[in-house]
């Protein structure tokens, strides 16, 4: 499948573009002094390619140069005529009034018109823009891109500048890897089944996970097990059946009783037990506060020594230096006892304050207790019993609730576990089928690889290297490099040139490796001889045409400062191969015969 025309019902602002079957070459003539130094010039070489996205029904994006500026081009219609696989040909229509609605026609004839075709006429006339796409797909017949539809493939084969950063990751592929590695494994021979498979499982191993923290979070961070939840259910279940059933029969007195048993069973001997404890505490306190009150030195060393000149003892100065000293001793030891003290002093005093406060507590529900057993008005012990029941009942659906929470906790862990272990399975699938189809000389990768390294080295002399291999995650890392004399990789891909280059080997390796698949044959590319050297031009050159006579149709686009110099009066280009000639004169010279946007 070829491009074979592209035009519009405005010829006048829009002349057609007849492309040959081989070597296809828009050249843009920088014919004005002023202009030669000038990095853009607007002329409408890159234009082209993006108007052929257009025609291959590209989605609507306000920042596409038509949409963009949509009163400017709300007039055109654009029609492509495309060269099928068995000959016929296909003529796409697409206005910018209803962008949306496509029509489409087949026949036999190439460079035909049909800017003034009746409705009649089409065999599909303003289809739906995603059947258009359907259909555009079927009838492009790009099977060898199945389960792919030809919007995948067109990245690679509408190269714009843009698109030169990287081989593999296309500027429209601005998405997650899982976009587009599956597609580019499946055109390179890989099966990419297994590898959206992988993602697939990580995506779902990911929102299981997410979801299991979620219930985490609802549980507070605390899982009890699932057995306890259990256990405290049935015996909460258990006490509201039977005060329901106490209740129902209006009849307190098993209530009575176990409020009774309950007063001195279990409030009256925690009370007692508290009891005990707060006099202890308080005897502690005590004591503490007496101990710091003790802790002082009332020994003064000067008074001392007033005494012992009155009775005249000798050595009196030595005798209170010694005094000094003792005393600085004991009141470091008294410090460090004083801090003890305060310490203790200060747990005791939380303590009583946690004691006092159960205390009331304590109090208040023994109040509560002997006033249900001692009223006699049987509505206050309804009212009451309800509300014992309304509080058992909402423990029961707090527990019910945790118990649902931890029921899918444990399906997710289990959901978890499956899921990686595929995971890991589609992993070690995914590295046999890479080591098979690297290790297979016949393997189309192996045949792409062939052919990759065969045109960088006739064009720069310098061998390079296809790869593709999984990381540690198992997802496919594609790496295109140039090698040096002893096989290694070197930097010299990661200038701008020759990563132009590597793009360009990649797309025509691809597609003369799937000659025989029903693939596209024609690739666009953007800027072709920028920055190569005028020998390298050459090579490049002599590497399009045997391409172009292998039956894949290479468009190209270029200034005319680029193009390699000849030494005599021969031409770069036939006359055949040139389809459009583009220049800065003044309007006409434009891919769009207007002023610049």
């Amino acid at each position: 499948m070829k491009i074979s025309r592209l035009y519009s019902n405005q010829p006048g602002l829009f002349g057609a573009v007849e492309f040959t079957p081989g070597l296809s070459v828009v050249i843009a003539e920088i014919r004005l002094p002023e202009n030669r130094n000038r990095d853009t010039h607007n002329l409408g070489k890159t234009t082209l390619g993006r108007l052929l996205d257009f025609c291959f029904l590209a989605s609507r994006d306000p920042q596409f140069f038509l949409f963009k500026h949509e009163e400017l081009f709300k007039q055109f219609v654009f029609f492509l005529e495309i060269e099928l696989a068995d000959v016929s040909y296909l003529t796409v229509r697409r206005s910018m009034e209803e962008a949306t609605k496509i029509s489409f026609k087949k026949h036999e004839a190439r460079n035909q018109d049909f800017t003034a075709l009746a409705e009649s006429g089409w065999d599909h006339h303003n289809m739906p823009f995603d059947r258009a796409s359907t259909m555009l797909d079927s009838l492009l017949d790009w099977r060898a891109l199945t389960p792919w539809t030809f919007r995948n493939g067109l990245g690679y084969l509408l190269r714009s500048q843009s698109d030169f950063n990287d081989v593999f990751h296309l500027h429209r592929f601005a998405g997650a890897h899982s976009t587009w590695k599956p597609f580019l494994a499946h055109i390179l021979g890989f099966d990419a089944g297994l590898v959206s498979q992988h993602y697939q499982k990580e995506a779902d191993l990911k929102e299981k996970e997410s979801l299991a923290q979620t219930i985490k979070g609802e549980l507070g961070g605390s899982i009890q097990d699932i057995s306890k939840i259990e256990g405290l259910l049935q015996l909460k279940q258990q006490e509201a059946e039977k005060k329901q059933k106490l209740l129902d029969a209006f009849d307190f007195r098993a209530q009575d009783k176990i409020q009774t048993k309950k007063l001195v069973d279990d409030i009256d001997e925690q009370i007692a037990n508290f009891n005990a404890k707060r006099y202890s505490l308080n005897q502690s306190r005590k004591k503490i506060l007496a101990s710091l009150e003790e802790d002082q030195i009332l020994f003064n060393p000067d008074e001392a020594q007033r005494l012992f000149e009155e009775a005249g003892v000798l050595f009196k100065d030595q005798i209170k230096r010694d005094f000094q000293q003792l005393i600085a001793f004991n009141r470091a030891i008294t410090d460090e006892r004083r801090g003890y003290l305060q310490e203790d002093r200060e747990e005791v005093e939380t303590e009583l304050k946690r004691v006092n406060t159960e205390l009331n507590t304590l109090g208040k529900q023994r109040s509560a207790t002997l006033a249900f057993l001692s009223t006699t008005d049987v509505f206050a012990k309804f009212r009451q019993f309800s509300d014992e029941i309304v509080t058992l009942r909402a423990d029961i659906t707090s527990l019910e609730r945790q118990r649902g929470f931890i029921h899918r906790l444990q399906e997710l862990r289990a959901e978890i576990r499956i899921l990686t272990e595929a995971r890991g399975q589609l992993q070690v699938r995914i590295e046999a089928n890479v080591e098979q189809q690297n290790a297979d000389k016949n393997s189309l990768f192996s045949q792409i690889r062939l052919f990759f390294n065969e045109i960088v080295e006739q064009v720069i002399d310098r061998k390079a290297l296809l790869s593709v291999s999984p990381n540690t995650l198992g997802h496919l890392d594609f790496k295109a490099e140039i090698l040096d004399g002893s096989g290694n990789a070197t930097s010299a891909d990661l200038g701008h040139t020759y990563r132009k280059l590597l793009c360009i080997a990649f797309d025509l390796a691809v597609l003369r490796a799937r000659l025989h698949d029903k693939f596209p044959r024609f690739v666009y590319h953007d800027g072709v001889f920028e920055s190569l050297d005028d020998r390298k031009k050459e090579n490049l050159l002599a590497v399009l045409r045997e391409y172009a006579g292998l039956g894949i149709q290479p468009v190209i686009t270029l200034i005319d400062s680029d193009l390699p110099p000849r030494n005599d009066a021969t031409q770069v280009f036939d006359k055949s191969e040139i389809v459009l000639t583009l220049h800065d004169e003044d309007d006409q010279g434009r891919l769009f015969r207007m002023r610049s946007w």
